[in-house]
């Protein structure tokens, strides 16, 4: 799999990030059934994360294949960014799914702002994970403790 960029966040980042949490959440899966308590204790928010998140890395790969496989013919960064929100919204499983679909469709309406751009820094990466943390906390009406929302890395401004 390419490397991401150090310097930017582009289409290709999108592809490497979607790629890179599906291994990590197919890896951690059990585990994260295992701990599953809230709001049933029904052991599925792992697969459930999963699942989704398999959903938006396929939309992205189906971005890459229509626009053909040269490097240079990659798809912008709204392209990728909206099929990655677009995917976990029609794959979403359970309140896990539902909720991680929100986080990417916040982090996609501020990568895809500039329609398109090829890329954003750093600043406008953070904007778009700011996005994402606050539209999963708006998306859930009461939001509780003990669901994938309280799993928070502090708060950046």
């Amino acid at each position: 799999m390419p490397q991401v960029p150090q310097t930017f966040f582009d289409a290709l980042a999108v592809r490497t990030w979607c790629g890179l949490a599906l291994r990590a959440l197919g890896r951690a899966r059990e585990e994260i059934d295992a701990i599953n308590v809230y709001p049933v204790a029904d052991g599925d928010t792992g697969t459930n994360l999963y699942l989704t998140m398999e959903s938006a890395a396929a939309a992205v790969e189906a971005v890459f294949d229509g626009h053909g496989t040269l490097t240079e013919r990659k798809p912008p960064l709204a392209d990728a960014a909206q099929a990655m929100a677009h995917g976990a919204l029609i794959g979403a499983r359970g309140n896990s799914g539902t909720i991680l679909a929100q986080l990417l469709r916040g982090m996609a309406q501020v990568l895809a702002a500039d329609g398109e751009t090829a890329h954003t820094d750093g600043e406008g990466l953070r904007l778009a994970l700011r996005r994402a943390a606050d539209s999963a906390r708006h998306a859930v009406a009461h939001p509780v403790e003990g669901t994938v929302l309280s799993v928070e890395i502090g708060r950046a401004s």
